[in-house]
């Protein structure tokens, strides 16, 4: 099971970091997304340890960092994660980045996550930043149901509609990073109107809007506050009109796009 809705955890280091993950748990998040790269594996298994729950009820994703892409670092870094969180398997195992400019090749990489998942390292496995060239190539590589997820920046301001409608036709679940635009969309008149409408704040209108679309979203907060809100996204179902409303407001505003990122589709 992989929750629709959980708590990206960049920038939830230290014990505040550990004490907002906590403040999730309480309000019902089950899933935690972390990865090598943000030094917040600790944490989560801190929070997963202190929590209470058993293991089976913690929905736990992390990713291999594009340095570690190599064959011969790829698994000694998955296992160093597993250690670092304190399990013996992940939920799920995303390749973070496909590796700037090919300087791996894409079949070393995923042919690795494969065998992560394998060797029981991980339970499902998936890729994160892949545009359809490279999530083609993967699925001619390791089959076409194989992966369970790609992580992408999705918002109510980016929505990817070739890769949205491209990830629909083959059945594959996206999950959306960033989807609340790093609290960009607050403010937004349209998503002001229908949230009053709704009685919630405007971030759980927006997450509610991206889950009706069909993704997993992964907002991340340390405010109690926004934590609760976000939370509420669950509970809120959009008329027809109000999701092409919000489908309105793409405008194709990426955020997050490193230098070597690869040719995306939107």
């Amino acid at each position: 099971m992989h929750p629709q809705l959980g708590l990206g955890t960049y920038g939830r280091t230290g014990s505040e970091g550990i004490a907002a993950m906590l403040e999730a748990i309480e309000i019902g998040y089950r899933h935690l997304d972390t990865a090598q790269t943000y030094n917040t594996e600790a944490n989560v298994g801190e929070v997963m340890r202190r929590s209470g729950l058993p293991r089976r009820d913690l929905f736990v994703t992390t990713k291999v960092a594009d340095y570690n892409l190599d064959r011969t670092k790829f698994m000694p870094s998955v296992r160093k994660s597993l250690e670092t969180i304190g399990v013996d398997q992940v939920d799920l195992l995303l390749i973070h980045w496909p590796s700037f400019g090919g300087v791996v090749p894409l079949e070393e990489y995923v042919t690795a996550l494969a065998e992560a998942q394998q060797q029981g390292n991980a339970r499902l496995i998936g890729v994160s930043n892949f545009p359809i060239a490279l999530l083609e190539k993967t699925r001619a590589l390791l089959g076409n149901d194989a992966i369970a997820t790609n992580q992408v920046e999705i918002h109510p301001y980016l929505q990817a509609p070739n890769l949205r409608d491209y990830a629909r036709k083959i059945g594959l679940q996206l999950t959306a990073y960033q989807p609340l635009a790093k609290g960009e969309i607050s403010g937004d008149v349209t998503l002001e109107r229908i949230a009053a409408a709704h009685d919630c704040p405007v971030s759980a209108a927006a997450l509610a809007f991206l889950m009706a679309e069909g993704h997993i979203v992964i907002p991340a907060s340390g405010s109690p506050a926004n934590l609760r809100g976000n939370f509420k996204g669950l509970e809120v179902r959009l008329s027809d009109q109000e999701m092409t409303d919000i489908r309105r407001l793409d405008r194709g505003y990426r955020r997050i796009n490193p230098d070597k990122s690869p040719a995306w589709d939107d």
